[in-house]
């Protein structure tokens, strides 16, 4: 399946090229595409999902298209993505079209989260790592945002040596919009060998 999801991608990054880069990257045990950091649509099963918005409404729900979901714990979680069928596949100009909508609506959607009043208001970012951001100097989510998890928890780091891994996991659910919970195993393995790297690095600058 992993073969047949890797063909979609290509497939997907070959017929939507007009609107930018796309880039994928492992997410809720599927792929996700994005174009400047903004995910639009999914990849699962060998499938590809668009991301639902309000202009795209009245076309996947009279299509009547599968919504992409996945099981946690046992229970069902269903994702705010429709599935590209095969007609949809054959109908290049529509297909940009939806994709062009999903794109400008997930844009839409960041920048409402980049202007929340604090960055409390994020997943995961409770009262307390709130205030090592701050302390941080990092001010605001728009500042979350252009920094990225990995630089922010470096500077986390320079205030607080007691931040770890599972800060890290936070940071990146808070950016990518999830709970740090359902972060994808591989990812929180690469995470944690990250973090692991880092500290070694300031044990060894540090002479200890």
């Amino acid at each position: 399946m992993k073969d047949e999801s890797y063909a979609k991608i290509k497939q997907a990054q070959t017929c939507l090229s007009i609107l930018g880069e796309i880039r994928s990257r492992a997410l809720f045990g599927g792929y996700s595409l994005s174009i400047d950091d903004t995910i639009f649509a999914m990849v699962a099963e060998g499938e590809m999902y668009l991301r639902a918005c309000e202009q795209s409404a009245e076309y996947y729900q009279l299509a009547k298209l599968p919504m992409l979901s996945y099981t946690k714990r046992g229970r069902t979680v269903q994702l705010n993505y429709y599935r590209v069928d095969d007609s949809l596949w054959q109908d290049p100009p529509q297909l940009m079209r939806l994709s062009a909508q999903a794109l400008e609506g997930a844009r839409r959607e960041k920048a409402q989260r980049a202007s929340a009043r604090r960055l409390k208001d994020l997943p995961n970012i409770n009262s307390g790592i709130e205030n090592m951001l701050l302390l941080a100097g990092i001010r605001n989510v728009d500042a979350l945002y252009r920094i990225g998890a990995k630089r922010v928890w470096i500077r986390v780091r320079k205030v607080n040596r007691r931040a770890g891994a599972k800060l890290l996991f936070a940071l990146v659910g808070a950016i990518t919009g999830q709970h740090e919970a359902v972060l994808p195993m591989q990812t929180r393995r690469e995470l944690q060998a990250w973090v692991k790297e880092q500290i070694a690095l300031e044990k060894a600058r540090s002479g200890n």
